[in-house]
Parts: structure tokens; C-alpha cells; sequence
């Protein structure tokens, strides 16, 4: 146990720097920068948009197309730089966003400057700056301990999790946290100077980005990107040299399949509605630090959090004081106790509001509160020695009365050759209004909900009741064995007593098992599930250990704020699954098509400009309509396969009636006509097909798009290069629009199967 000898920290015998030195010092240039991951810059965000690996191939194919003087098929080039410039503005105005929240809610440290205690951001803090910290700040800087003694956690340099004591003299390193305990400390670095920038970029908890939707786009534009000049160059060998075509024909053929099979706009459509989310959230008074931590949120079937903040407000108020042996005075003695220690959390602040009195007590050592040893000690200098916390762990195997289950019961204890019990002291914390409401909706969306808490069980149990919400099955963790905890994690839903460490293995062990799990955390002892955990979420009125390693924020500390995160990722995933089938429908039968005209002795049906039409009609503008619609659906299966099961189909059928066409006795003009036809009149049917069944901006978006769609292949057909549909065009577009018909109702028939 850490014993800490130390007097109540007097920082007013501390005056700090002044303003005048501080001036000089920021004139110096020794200003602390945060080392948190900024935002791109909008110079970076430009470049990063226009130099991508497909953007590189469209200015190739432009080039080919300017090279053959087919002027009018570079119309594809305009949806390339549309894109390019919307993307920017969507990034951008999404940065812009995200840095005002960030102003608002960036870190601030306790400083002394003029002799007075100043809140300050860390941005503010310069070299030789007098700091104050407490139990729950994160070391942002290095320092030297001037005064008082803290038990830190420094696993960001050592891996270790185990509390190291730091005194007076030792020094505190930026990226660790304070466990207990309180201490003056003056500035020795500050930026790239402090000793965790100079073994790594960041000083703060960085977690791997983990996103199905990120990964499957990358595993489509991999495959993409390793397959798409191979077929491109078989594909022009086959049309220049096998069928004799001209070789400015054989060019455009070429790259309009190439177009075709690219993707445009689809990782456009990601970042946008991961952005639009973003700034939605914002309004919500939600940060959201790491942007795919939407999607991670949206498919959790396990939900962890504390009691406080979340079942309650975290506001404690002391309801009774029970005395237990009357030799002793138990107001005075908490008096001299509560005199003793800073004002460093919720408890100790109740406590210090009922218990007032002055003392003349004076203190020889104090053990400061620690979620692992669950009490706090005081040594007086009379030689007095008492102890505070869990009765379960100071009176060991006695019971306490089961009237006081629904409070947080405290024992105050005299230590000498045994433990002299003095009395219970209880305090009740004040509930969230909209706790149960929030529970509810976890439990209506089929997620599993456990609660972790380092107070007893029973009562939250009994706080559970207050809310009428019946949970039964706890656990003890200060009263089991860690191997046998791995099983309980599965089987309970109430852990009371938890460690740290134990919560980070119940977490730990969900995953394990193949769970999606979020914990919600406010406290410097969830630290460690909130590192564990698939998405973390902190309140920000909690530690700031806990906001620095988490992937959302709810800034105003509001637990019904969940519900609102969970419905925006649904509905991000659910949007940019059936937008994203749209562009995986041309980049299929644009795939099958090069293959297969590759080898035939067929001309590729289409050009540049004529997949620019289809393209933009059928996936470009109701793919970004689509983006933006309510949708909370629970998420199900797998984000790749439910592409693939909702295009490929499509893209098959596409691929069907093209060879069909191939193989009719038509001029080549009017093959291609028929083709473009086909391919929009199925496009569309596709959409129709997904949004089952049509809201009214479906049907309006359906009969808008038809209408540009029939008036630029009727009105605009020199444009297009398309010819006039004479009686047998319209008769086999009927005929085959009648087969596509028959092959979506058995395609759907064996899904619905299946």
C-alpha cells in the first residue's frame, strides 16, 4: 500500500510565472503545441483528393480520348472533377466543423500564474509553467513534482498498467495519468520535447481504425487497381487487332469500359455521409474523434457502462451517518478526515459538504482513494490512524444491513491491532431522468446490456428498482477469482466491486466471444475498458484520461445522447450499403463485359459519353439521394456480401441481355442504342428494387431521372451517338426489358429463399 506523507497542498505559497514572463516566453517560442492527431490541412485535403489512383487513370483516358479528337466523350472528365470538387467541399466543411468543436471542448490544465489558480488550454501552457494536478488529469506535459505525492499510470510508455508513486523531486511524464493522490508540479518540456513525442508522434492512445466499410472498399479498389489496365489493354488488343477497328475507335471503346469499371464517386460517397454524420452528431453536442467510430457503434450487440453518469448524475449528497460505537465521535473524526484531502471527486466533495467543521488535527500521512484498493487512509500525528471505503473490503466477511443496498455505503474504520468499526456513512446519487428510456432502447435493439461498477451489486440492484428496470444476475468481482470471471462475463449482467483491471477483461472477453462491445466510460479507472473496447464513448465531465482514449465524446455528459449515435451510424451504414450497390452494379458488368468482349469477336457496345449518361442518371445523382434518408434498422450481415448479394445480380443481367443484343443482326449504332437502353431502363430497376417499397421522394427521384434519361436519348441522340429507335428497336427493348422482368422475380424468388 502506498503511504503518502504529505500535508492538505497550499498552493498559494506558489506564485507561478506572470504575464510578462509568460509573454516572453511564448515570444521564445516555448509554448506547448498539442500532439493530439489534428485535422487535415486544406492543403492537404485538396491534394489528397485530386492526386488518387483513379483520378490519375480518368486523366490518362482523357488524354487517349483528346489524343483521338473524340472531344465530346471527355464529358466523363466533368463527373471526374464534380466529384473531386465536391468531395473537397464536403471534407473541408467537415473539418471546419470538427475544429469548432474541438475549440471548444480542447483540454484545459490547472494553473498557477500570478499567484492565482487559472484554468488554461494545454496549447497555453509554456516552459516553466507551475501546474496543479488531481486524481483523473492526464500529464500533458513533462514536469517535476514541487510538491505532494500521486500514484500514476504511465502504460503509454511502459505497456504496464500498475500504479507507479511519484513524489516530490520525481519527475511526471506527458502521455501518463494521474490514479490518486494530488501535486503541484513545474513545466520542464514542453512539445516535441516531452520524452513520449521523442518515442512516438503522438503521446495519447491511438486504436486501430476498425471499419468493415473501410475495408471493403479497400479490398474493392485493390482488386480494381491490380485488374483494371491488364483487361483494358486485352480489351484494345482484341478490337484493334482481331476486329480491325480503327484506332481511334479501338481507343474510345477501350476507355469507355475502363470508365465503367472504376467506382466514381464511391469513396466520395463514404466520406460525405461519414462527414454529414459528423456534423449532425455535432449538433447533438456529440464529438466524434475517430470518424469510422460511427460504424463501429452502429453494429455493437453488447453495450458496457458505469453506474455513474449514466444510471445516475453523478452528484453525491451524504443521507445519513450511522454511528457504530460510541467511544468515538464520528463527525469529528470525519471532520479531521475530510480536511485532509483535496476536493478530488464526487464522493469526497459530499462528503466535505456535511462534514464542515474546522480541524487542528494535523496529518503525518494519507493514502489517497484508488479504484484498486477501494479506501482512502489518514495518519494523524497523534498517531491516530483510520481508514475509509468498501465495507466488504474493511470488515471483510461482515455483512452490512440490507436497508442500505440502495446507497453507497461507506465504513470509516479505526486501524490499531484490529479494526474498530466507527460507523456507516451512506450518500445516494441523484438519477438520470433519462436512464431507463435509454436502457429501453438498448434492449428493444436486441443489445446486450452489462453494467461494470466498482460499487456493490446490490446496490445497483436496488437503484435498478428506483428506475423500474429488472436486472437479477450480478456478481461480486472483489469475491471471485480472475479465471473464473471469464465465464461470468458471458452470464451476468451486473459486475459490481470491478476493478480496473477486471472490467478491461470482462471487455476483453467479449470480444473474445465474438462481440461487437461499446463501453461508456467517465472515470480514470475505465481507462483501460475504454482502450479495450471495439468503440469507447466518454463523458465529458468525467477524467480527462478518459476523454483523451476515447472515439466519441458526449460533451454534454448526456447518457440518452447513445441512442441518437446508434440510429445516425445505422443509418450511414444502411445508405452507404444500398448507395454503394449502385456503383458495384457498373463496376460488375463493366468487369464481365471487358472480359467477355476481350475474347468475342464482338465491338464493345458502348462509348465514353454514353456511360457518362447512364452513369450519372442511374448511380451518380440517386446515389447521393439515397445517402441522406433515415434509416435505423438494426445492421445485419456482412457490409461486402450484402453489396455483392444486391449488385451482382443486376450487373449478370446487365451482362445477359448485352450479349443478347451482340448476337442480333443490327448495325452497330443500333446495337449500342439498344445497349444504353437497356442499361438505363435496369439501372432504374435496380433502384426501384432497393427502396422496396417506394416512399414518395423515391417515386418523384424515379420519374424525374426516366424523363432526363428518355429526352437525351430521343432529343439528344447526335450528342450521345445514338440513333433514332425505329418500330423493331422499341419491339426488342420490350421483349428484353420483359426477360429482365422474369430474371429479377426469380432472382429475388431464390434470395427470399435462400
Amino acid at each position: 500500500m502506498v503511504k503518502i506523507k504529505m500535508e492538505k497542498l497550499n498552493s498559494k505559497i506558489y506564485k507561478g510565472l506572470n504575464s510578462n514572463q509568460v509573454e516572453k516566453q511564448i515570444k521564445k517560442g516555448l509554448v506547448h503545441k498539442d500532439t493530439t492527431i489534428p485535422t487535415k490541412s486544406f492543403i492537404l485535403i485538396i491534394l489528397t483528393n485530386i492526386f488518387t489512383l483513379f483520378n490519375l487513370i480518368n486523366l490518362f483516358l482523357a488524354f487517349l480520348i483528346f489524343w483521338v479528337g473524340a472531344y465530346k466523350n471527355l464529358l466523363f472528365l466533368g463527373v471526374v472533377i464534380t466529384n473531386t470538387v465536391i468531395s473537397i467541399i464536403q471534407e473541408s466543411r467537415a473539418k471546419i466543423e470538427v475544429d469548432k468543436l474541438k475549440l471548444t471542448s480542447t483540454p484545459k490544465v490547472n494553473a498557477i500564474r500570478d499567484g492565482k489558480e487559472k484554468i488554461i488550454p494545454i496549447n497555453n501552457i509554456v516552459l516553466n509553467d507551475i501546474l496543479k494536478f488531481k486524481i483523473g488529469n492526464q500529464v500533458v506535459v513533462d514536469s517535476t513534482i514541487l510538491e505532494g505525492t500521486v500514484e500514476v499510470n504511465e502504460a503509454f510508455i511502459t505497456g504496464e498498467s500498475i500504479a507507479v508513486l511519484k513524489k516530490k523531486g520525481d519527475q511526471l511524464y506527458s502521455g501518463s495519468f494521474i490514479l490518486s493522490g494530488n501535486c503541484i508540479a513545474k513545466v520542464i518540456h514542453i512539445g516535441n520535447d516531452n520524452y513520449t513525442s521523442k518515442i512516438s508522434h503522438d503521446a495519447k492512445y491511438i486504436k486501430k481504425v476498425n471499419s468493415i466499410i473501410l475495408d471493403s472498399l479497400n479490398k474493392i479498389i485493390k482488386l480494381l487497381s491490380i485488374i483494371i489496365l491488364p483487361l483494358g489493354n486485352f480489351l484494345f488488343l482484341n478490337q484493334y487487332f482481331i476486329l480491325k477497328s480503327p484506332i481511334n475507335e479501338a481507343i474510345v471503346n477501350t476507355v469507355a469500359a475502363l470508365i465503367a469499371m472504376i467506382p466514381e464517386g464511391l469513396v466520395l460517397l463514404t466520406s460525405s455521409v461519414l462527414a454529414v454524420s459528423v456534423v449532425r452528431l455535432s449538433k447533438q453536442k456529440v464529438l466524434v474523434k475517430q470518424l469510422f467510430s460511427i460504424e463501429t457503434l452502429a453494429r455493437i450487440d453488447t453495450i458496457c457502462f458505469d453506474k455513474t453518469g449514466t444510471l445516475t448524475e453523478g452528484i453525491m449528497e451524504v443521507k445519513k451517518v450511522i454511528q457504530l460505537n460510541k467511544k468515538y465521535d464520528i463527525n469529528k473524526i470525519m471532520n479531521d478526515y475530510c480536511n485532509a484531502f483535496e476536493t478530488d471527486n464526487e464522493t469526497m466533495k459530499a462528503l466535505q459538504n456535511y462534514f464542515k467543521g474546522k480541524s487542528n488535527n494535523l496529518i503525518k500521512e494519507i493514502t489517497p482513494f484508488s479504484s484498486e484498493r477501494k479506501y482512502s487512509e489518514v495518519i494523524f500525528k497523534n498517531g491516530d490512524k483510520y481508514r475509509l471505503g468498501a465495507p466488504e473490503i474493511l470488515l471483510k466477511n461482515k455483512k452490512t444491513p440490507e436497508e442500505y443496498d440502495e446507497y453507497r455505503t461507506l465504513v470509516l474504520v479505526k486501524i490499531n491491532k484490529n479494526i474498530t468499526p466507527i460507523g456507516y456513512i451512506l450518500l445516494l446519487d441523484k438519477l438520470r431522468s433519462d436512464a431507463l428510456e435509454t436502457i429501453k432502447y438498448f434492449q428493444k435493439q436486441k443489445v446486450d446490456i452489462k453494467i461494470i461498477s466498482g460499487d456493490n451489486p446490490k446496490m445497483i440492484l436496488k437503484l435498478l428498482k428506483r428506475l423500474n428496470i429488472n436486472f437479477t444476475n450480478y456478481v461480486d468481482c472483489s469475491k471471485i477469482k480472475d479465471e473464473e470471471l471469464k465465464s461470468l462475463a458471458l452470464t451476468n449482467t451486473i459486475f459490481g466491486r470491478v476493478s480496473p483491471f477486471q472490467k478491461k477483461e470482462i471487455i476483453k472477453t467479449l470480444k473474445d466471444n465474438n462481440h461487437t462491445v461499446a463501453f461508456v466510460g467517465d472515470g480514470v479507472n475505465d481507462v483501460l475498458a475504454l482502450k479495450e473496447a471495439d468503440c469507447s464513448v466518454a463523458l465529458a465531465c468525467g477524467s480527462e484520461a478518459s476523454y483523451n482514449v476515447s472515439d466519441l465524446v458526449l460533451l454534454d455528459s448526456k447518457f440518452n445522447s447513445m441512442p441518437k449515435v446508434v440510429k445516425e451510424g445505422r443509418r450511414t451504414i444502411h445508405n452507404i450499403e444500398r448507395s454503394a450497390s449502385l456503383f458495384i452494379v457498373k463496376t460488375g458488368y463493366a468487369v464481365l463485359l471487358t472480359f467477355l468482349f476481350m475474347i468475342l469477336p464482338f465491338h464493345y457496345p458502348f462509348i465514353p459519353i454514353q456511360m457518362t449518361l447512364t452513369g450519372v442518371l442511374t448511380i451518380g445523382i440517386p446515389s447521393f439521394i439515397l445517402a441522406l434518408e433515415p434509416n435505423e434498422d438494426i445492421i445485419k450481415g456482412n457490409f461486402l456480401t450484402n453489396i455483392l448479394k444486391k449488385s451482382l445480380p443486376t450487373s449478370l443481367i446487365i451482362v445477359l441481355n448485352i450479349i443478347i443484343i451482340a448476337l442480333l443482326p443490327l448495325k452497330t449504332i443500333e446495337k449500342s442504342t439498344l445497349s444504353v437502353l437497356i442499361v438505363g431502363f435496369i439501372g432504374f430497376a435496380h433502384i426501384y428494387r432497393i427502396c422496396k417499397p417506394l416512399k414518395k421522394v423515391h417515386k418523384i427521384m424515379l420519374i424525374i431521372l426516366i424523363s432526363i434519361f428518355i429526352t437525351c436519348v430521343v432529343g439528344l441522340k447526335e450528342l450521345f451517338s445514338l440513333t433514332l429507335i425505329n418500330w423493331q428497336m422499341l419491339i426488342l427493348t420490350i421483349i428484353l426489358l420483359g426477360i429482365c422482368i422474369i430474371e429479377f422475380y426469380t432472382i429475388d424468388f431464390i434470395q427470399n429463399k435462400t
